[in-house]
């Protein structure tokens, strides 16, 4: 059987690497973030596009020989469309994190309105990061973990959503889809799903 992971290969820090060895390095890139993200988190620091591009470079320097902690200045497409033009970007995700900071800032207070409005927060921010995709590569990925941020601020255990294999990645993306027309439906459903299962963790410990 033909390894598939290993057909296709990515210029890299290290030089030539396969997919398997690339995505060695994204895990390894995304645990390194997400352990900045916690030390942020407890200075409750807001989310602003040099953090971002901090962040980004923080965990993909290794992997992205230019583009790392640096907004795209490419037209790019994903999923079948075109992003949106790149001299866009800056006041797009500037928009993006005021957006994200004043809705945090009403919150209502912990109860199942709560819970609601985080889940719809949280999925209306992923998308437009997405949507936005301000990087070359791993928007997904900082999307995701920026997310986990705003519950880490918050002093919420965090999540994973379940991008990886071919059927979640499917279900992502799809839900991502629809949330461009407007429909978050589907997006807040796997946003709620792993919420719950990561507070049914923390409350059995």
């Amino acid at each position: 059987m033909v390894d598939k992971s290993a057909t296709s290969y990515k210029q890299t820090k290290f030089g030539i690497l396969p997919r398997n060895k690339v995505l060695k390095l994204e895990v390894i890139g995304t645990k390194k973030g997400l352990l900045f993200l916690n030390k942020f988190a407890k200075k409750n620091r807001k989310i602003t596009l040099a953090f971002i591009k901090q962040i980004h470079k923080i965990c993909f320097a290794n992997i992205l020989v230019k583009g790392a902690g640096r907004f795209r200045i490419i037209q790019v497409t994903y999923s079948g469309k075109e992003a949106p033009h790149f001299a866009k970007i800056p006041g797009m995700m500037k928009t993006l994190c005021d957006d994200i900071e004043y809705a945090l800032q009403k919150l209502p207070k912990k109860d199942r309105n709560f819970i609601e409005r985080l889940v719809e927060i949280l999925s209306h921010f992923q998308h437009r990061f997405v949507f936005i995709h301000p990087f070359v590569d791993y928007n997904g990925r900082t999307a995701r973990m920026f997310t986990n941020y705003i519950l880490m601020r918050l002093n919420l255990p965090i999540i994973e959503i379940k991008a990886g294999k071919d059927k979640e990645r499917s279900r992502y993306i799809k839900a991502l889809q629809k949330a461009d027309q407007g429909d978050y439906r589907e997006l807040e459903n796997i946003i709620a799903l792993v919420f719950n299962e990561s507070l049914e963790k923390v409350m059995k410990i």
